[in-house]
């Protein structure tokens, strides 16, 4: 298998971390970008590894592949670090979840038993307990779940070095190049079309996030259903005396959007998200922005006097059950890495490792063999 011609399509972290993993083996890879690489959902995340905050029950299999990706992160980014030779601020901080009013109360007490229910590391605060962990938090907090072992990492500065690392083990990189199409031949994979032409390949790696769809050439009964969600964002300075150093999430039973602070050792304090189906519509709105400082600023008031430094607004690829899909389908040698919808920050360490393997030795583990595109066929 090593010596086959590999193609990566998308250049976010899922297909740079799998490019990395397959070059630094000793493959032969190229990876097509549309863009500029990583600008797209990869470049609008917050970076939070947040697998017990974003635990629901009816999604254990899912769970599962977070935690067991978050437990990989340690050895990922030792390797990656070394690989790229630069920080991508891995930070172990944990993650606080926090409500205001007796119905954020009782919307969180519900969040925390499903935790229990799943066996994970988490704890019951008073507000009080809250703010000893985060001095900034309003005393208007009532309540707070502490999820100790949910930690972060600068996502864009993960996906320079991601690019560093691909590159510097010998990976091919075509920017600004979209893919047109896939080839298939009597079922198989043998190549690319681009705006420059035909590319002959043994094995296509889809990893387009929300763009999967668009690519032509593959069978309707094999089209993964992904969709774009809408997420604004936007990025605040800290100032002295108001310093936020743990991950923040709020639960507001009354208000459309509940919102994550994430603070960098940079100083900025990434806000988000919206969660909206407008398609690949990108536009910032002002409610949608009001939303997002309300929320923030009612968790901690002291970001009132932070200078704005940054807006934006990512689309982030879901699937129809919004679990990823990964690996093998009906047509030969094009293999699936696409669909992690809020989770492709976290679940990139698992998705490199079992993609690249999966490419080059044939063999799907049991790890992704739940995230294969024929669990849709049962539905």
């Amino acid at each position: 298998m090593i010596n086959r011609k590999i193609i990566i399509i998308g250049g976010g972290v899922i297909g740079l971390g799998i490019g990395w993993q397959l070059a630094k083996a000793g493959a032969s890879v190229s990876l097509f970008e549309r863009d500029k690489v990583g600008r797209a959902a990869s470049w609008a995340a917050a970076g939070m590894l947040a697998p017990l905050a974003e635990a629901h029950t009816e999604e254990t299999e899912l769970l599962g592949l977070g935690v067991k990706s978050l437990s990989l992160y340690p050895q990922w980014v030792k390797e990656l670090e070394a690989d790229a030779q630069m920080c991508i601020d891995y930070r172990v901080d944990g993650t606080l979840i926090v409500g205001l009013e007796p119905d954020d109360t009782h919307q969180l007490r519900h969040l925390y038993t499903a935790q229990q229910q799943l066996d994970l590391d988490v704890n019951w605060l008073t507000g009080r307990e809250a703010r000893e962990i985060e001095p900034t938090l309003s005393p208007r907090i009532t309540a707070a779940i502490h999820c100790a072992s949910d930690h972060q990492v600068d996502n864009r500065l993960m996906l320079g070095a991601l690019q560093r690392a691909y590159i510097s083990c010998g990976g091919m990189l075509q920017e600004n190049s979209s893919v047109e199409g896939i080839v298939i031949e009597k079922g198989t994979v043998t190549g690319i079309l681009t705006e420059e032409g035909s590319q002959k390949c043994d094995v296509v790696v889809l990893a387009a996030g929300c763009w999967s769809t668009q690519i032509k050439g593959i069978p309707e009964s094999a089209r993964p259903p992904i969709r774009p969600v809408k997420g604004q964002m936007l990025a605040l300075q800290m100032e002295e005396g108001v310093d936020v150093k743990t991950v923040i999430r709020t639960v507001r039973a009354k208000y459309p959007t509940s919102v994550y602070l994430v603070p960098r050792t940079d100083g900025r304090l990434i806000i988000g998200a919206t969660n909206e189906e407008m398609g690949f519509d990108t536009r910032l709105t002002a409610g949608g922005i009001f939303e997002l400082l309300r929320g923030a600023w009612e968790a901690v008031p002291g970001i009132y006097e932070f200078p704005v430094l940054e807006t934006w607004a990512g689309l982030r690829p879901g699937s129809r059950d919004n679990a990823p899909i990964l690996g093998k389908n009906e047509v030969e040698n094009l293999i699936y890495a696409t669909g992690h919808y809020r989770n492709g920050i976290l679940l990139t360490p698992i998705t490199a490792y079992e993609i690249s393997k999966l490419v080059m030795t044939g063999e799907t583990s049991k790890t992704i063999t739940p995230f294969q595109l024929n669990r849709f066929s049962t539905e």
